[in-house]
């Protein structure tokens, strides 16, 4: 970055190029699960303009076979074909790789609330939602996980 004569800032095309590889690197992810096409394509395209970074699954065994890049944040419907998807977050949860990333259950079960506390989700969405609800329900939980890193970070570096 160059400054004028009167003091201006001039942003260099080197600099433009920097300014957008950060925002790229600070793309959040989010691993969405999802048996029905078409929900996962409203997800995708829905989570795809809010600026998130999008992977999607059509089923559970792409999980457990831990067949995914480590997202910021996993949106797990809870009928996926085949297995309960209170399942699959009892699988994160357990799993040390994944145990403190945010699993939001998302159903249209009147009991969703209780079974995914219960399942040891972090959150929950009942169908049918409200799109503003859901990009606060998942901006809350990621930066509560980042609060989360960031106080553990501290507490192992004054160590």
């Amino acid at each position: 970055m160059k400054a004028t004569k009167r003091g201006k800032k001039i942003i260099e095309s080197y600099d433009k190029g920097m300014a957008f590889a950060k925002l790229l690197m600070m793309k959040h992810k989010i691993l969405v699960a999802d048996d029905d096409s078409s929900i996962r394509d409203i997800f995708n395209i829905i989570l795809e303009r809010a600026g998130y970074d999008i992977e999607v699954k059509g089923d559970a065994n792409e999980i457990f076979k831990n067949n995914f890049r480590i997202p910021d944040l996993f949106l797990i419907d809870k009928l996926l074909s085949g297995v309960d998807g209170l399942e699959v977050c009892r699988y994160l949860k357990d799993n040390p790789e994944t145990s403190n990333i945010p699993v939001v259950m998302v159903s249209a079960s009147p009991d969703i609330a209780a079974s995914a506390k219960k399942a040891g989700a972090d959150d929950f969405i009942e169908k049918p939602f409200d799109l503003a609800h859901l990009l606060k329900v998942i901006e809350r939980n990621i930066s509560h996980a980042k609060g989360r890193k960031s106080s553990r970070r501290t507490v192992n570096s004054e160590k």
